[in-house]
């Protein structure tokens, strides 16, 4: 058959766009018999198997680097019809160039995927995503991806390589600041969030691209925290902890899922055709594709998994891997696989199936240049309500660790010192995975935004150090400028590639000589408040700087707008409401450290801290700094007559805990209400705590509401000692609390 009468079959089975829907209420999911399934059939019936084997290849346009690099001769193998997508290629001249070739140049015309890291904005630059976690505001969550997904389609980029749903623990490793946290719970309706607003209610949109869930799984559990090593865990911490936010991405139609670099119990991810075949597929009912991390194909041969290359891409295929990034393996190795009968063409057909699906969904079938429109590309990037948008979130997902005697907020009749190496900084406020974002141009630094409330006489500026190295030659100016006014700032923390891939830390201290300053400077003005605000991608030991700053403003890396949000905090513009989505240590030594721990057999008694035998530390309490959930505000919340519906419930039956919640301060502000629940006794034993439910609520100074949360035997659910996700009855303990630092007072009987 020719080229041209082959197109036109393919014409023929693409006029048409549908936007069918599921009970994942977002996309095309789930759906056996669908109008694209008949159009992909008839595709694949006029491929070849080089072809079929064509659309599992990705490569790299090379704009940028985002793992080894690896030459290929790209634009001859497009032209073979030998590469199904593309990343790191952006711009709607970019793309277009590409998608011509793909489009015009090969025998069936099958346009490219074109991916890139998107992970917390395109060009404009949301927070890092452990700070959007900080937020608790899934609204907010789903808007900024919303926002980066308008962007990046409108640069021709089809599909981004997030959410990042891995539960994180270990502030060690650098790839927490890409996540949401410790928590389950809170994990799983943050991974569905993303999944809405980077995919929209109708694929055939050309505004929404396709998220990927990653890395499956167990990547933030690596030992060590060290990015890449090992993870080995029992079925209980897999499937009660690392599991579910996956799973909550499926039921909210994520349509691709990313592999881990990890091992998990002695086979790497890649390889692992328990989590991609039996859970991902079979359990779970995943209708869309599954892609490599860079290079991860080869990578098992590394791992001691596969003897060759060639052995690597027949158990990454048997494993229920479709597509492949940057190994070349399925280009070289799955047709001679499928000769020698090693690999059933039918495992092909089913991976390119699911590739072609995506495409069918996307629209690109019916128009491969409908996301190259150079019109839309001006008129989208960096909206001014795009701007707003992110200025507003920075000010959302900032915490205020501490604030004593009222340290926070400042007026504009003081005159401030501005001290440390992040206060004019632009190119580090984006944070880790900046995308197309611009770092020098619109970036807005804290100076900036300071400036916005006071006049530059009102200011004195002094940088102090640098974020590394151990230079004091500064010291002086810092001091000198911390003497003429009324109140110091103090702007600090690690540069942005301190987190991230590849970029785990064995200490977790501020680096380089920025501790040793704010020392200077507190011993140079013992009676001035000392106010500390922090761009960092992890949770760090501030046990030291908690002695000596007034107040703590935990900001992360907070983006393009940054400056303005954090300034619109740090001047009360904005009251603080963020809550820390995981726990900050005393010490490393407590690592890792998280809420909802499990007991042991000799917990320390309340009564009795000092208890000999209990599991204790001899040198530090076992307590954190900040825990889970804490989070201050210019004013102050009461919480009062917590209620129960009933103290024994049945299997049917829905339980409602409220509590009212009172403004008792002087100023208006949001809170992050806290439902915890504690199963006591279990056939595999529980948490001692478990975030169940929040909910944000707004408070004029003086007023009160109540708060109410249903609870039924869904949320009582675990996977117990016979692996089956189901709930056994007995007492479970409750609280509504601000953060989860309390003792329960109340219980319930689910009998």
């Amino acid at each position: 058959m020719n080229k041209t009468l082959a197109k036109f079959f393919i014409l023929l089975f693409a006029v048409t766009t549908f936007s069918c829907k599921t009970e994942s209420k977002n996309t095309v999911h789930h759906s056996e018999e669908t109008a694209y399934d008949a159009k992909v059939d008839s595709l694949m019936s006029l491929m070849t198997l080089k072809e079929k084997i064509g659309q599992t290849v990705m490569y790299s346009g090379g704009w940028s680097v985002t793992g080894p690099v690896i030459s290929s001769n790209n634009k001859k193998f497009i032209k073979e019809g030998s590469v199904g997508a593309m990343l790191n290629v952006y711009s709607v001249k970019g793309t277009k160039d590409l998608q011509k070739m793909a489009v015009e140049d090969t025998r069936l015309g099958i346009p490219l995927l074109f991916g890139y890291d998107v992970i917390h904005g395109f060009k404009t630059i949301f927070p890092i995503n452990l700070g959007l976690a900080a937020s608790f505001d899934l609204e907010d969550i789903e808007k900024g991806s919303r926002i980066a997904a308008e962007e990046a389609s409108a640069e021709g980029i089809h599909w981004t390589f997030a959410p990042m749903v891995d539960i994180g623990r270990d502030p060690r490793w650098g790839r927490i600041s890409e996540g949401a946290g410790e928590d389950v719970y809170l994990g799983s309706e943050i991974a569905k969030a993303y999944v809405r607003g980077f995919q929209g209610e109708d694929l055939s949109k050309h505004n929404t691209i396709l998220a990927c869930a990653k890395h499956f799984v167990g990547y933030g559990a690596a030992q060590a925290g060290r990015d890449y090593h090992t993870v080995n865990m029992g079925m209980d911490e897999l499937r009660n902890t690392y599991l579910p936010p996956f799973e909550a991405a499926v039921e909210e139609g994520v349509e691709t899922f990313m592999t881990a670099f990890n091992e998990v119990n002695g086979v790497p991810a890649t390889g692992n055709k328990f989590l991609y075949r039996d859970i991902l597929r079979d359990e779970w009912g995943f209708n869309g594709f599954v892609v490599t991390d860079y290079t991860a194909i080869n990578e098992l041969v590394m791992h001691g998994y596969a003897k060759d290359r060639k052995h690597a891409t027949e158990l990454a295929i048997k494993a229920g891997i479709d597509q492949d990034m940057m190994s070349s393996a399925n280009r070289e190795f799955l047709e001679e696989l499928v000769n020698e009968g090693k690999v059933d063409e039918a495992l092909i057909d089913d991976a390119c199936r699911r590739i072609l699906l995506a495409k069918y969904k996307l629209g690109l079938f019916d128009d491969p240049y409908r996301y190259c429109d150079e019109q839309r590309e001006k008129e989208t990037i960096y909206k001014p309500e795009y701007l707003e948008a992110a200025r507003k979130s920075a000010a959302m997902c900032s915490v205020l660790l501490k604030n004593d005697d009222k340290a926070l907020p400042l007026n504009n009749n003081q005159t401030i010192a501005l001290i440390g190496p992040l206060v004019k900084d632009k190119e580090n406020i984006l944070g880790n995975w900046g995308a197309a974002g611009d770092r020098t141009g619109k970036a807005i630094s804290v100076h900036q935004g300071i400036q916005e409330y006071l006049n530059d006489s009102k200011i004195i500026f002094a940088k102090g150090c640098e974020i590394e190295g151990d230079d004091t030659s500064e010291f002086g100016k810092a001091i000198s400028a911390a003497r003429k006014a009324d109140k110091v700032v103090m702007v600090m923390g690690e540069d942005y590639d301190m987190s991230g891939e590849a970029a785990s830390r064995t200490n977790i201290n501020l680096p380089g000589s920025q501790t040793e300053l704010i020392k200077a400077i507190r011993k140079a003005v013992p009676n001035k408040k000392i106010i500390l605000v922090l761009m960092n991608g992890r949770p760090l030991d501030l046990s030291e700087e908690d002695t000596l700053a007034d107040a703590i403003l935990e900001t992360w890396f907070p983006g393009t707008s940054g400056g303005h949000g954090v300034a619109d905090v740090i001047f009360g513009a904005y009251n603080p409401s963020g809550k820390l989505p995981l726990t900050f240590p005393r010490t490393l030594g407590q690592v890792p450290i998280y809420y909802n721990m499990k007991n042991t057999g000799r917990p320390i008694p309340p009564d009795n801290p000092h208890e000999d035998y209990k599991s204790h530390y001899l040198d530090a309490p076992n307590t954190p700094l900040y825990p889970f959930g804490h989070g201050l505000s210019y004013t102050t919340f009461d919480y009062s007559d917590v209620k129960l519906s009933s103290k024994t419930i049945g299997f049917s039956d829905t339980l409602t805990a409220s509590a009212t919640i009172t403004n008792t301060g002087d100023y208006d502000g949001h809170e992050v209400v806290q439902l915890y629940i504690h199963d006591k006794v279990g056939s595999l034993t529980r948490p001692v705590k478990e975030l169940k439910g929040f909910k944000k609520i707004f408070l004029k100074k003086g007023e009160s509401k109540t708060v109410s949360f249903d609870v039924t035997v869904e949320d009582l659910k675990y996977y117990n000692a016979n692996n089956t996700f189901d709930v056994e009855p007995g007492e479970f303990e409750i609280a509504i609390k601000g953060s989860s630092d309390f003792d329960f007072k109340q219980s319930f009987i689910l009998q």
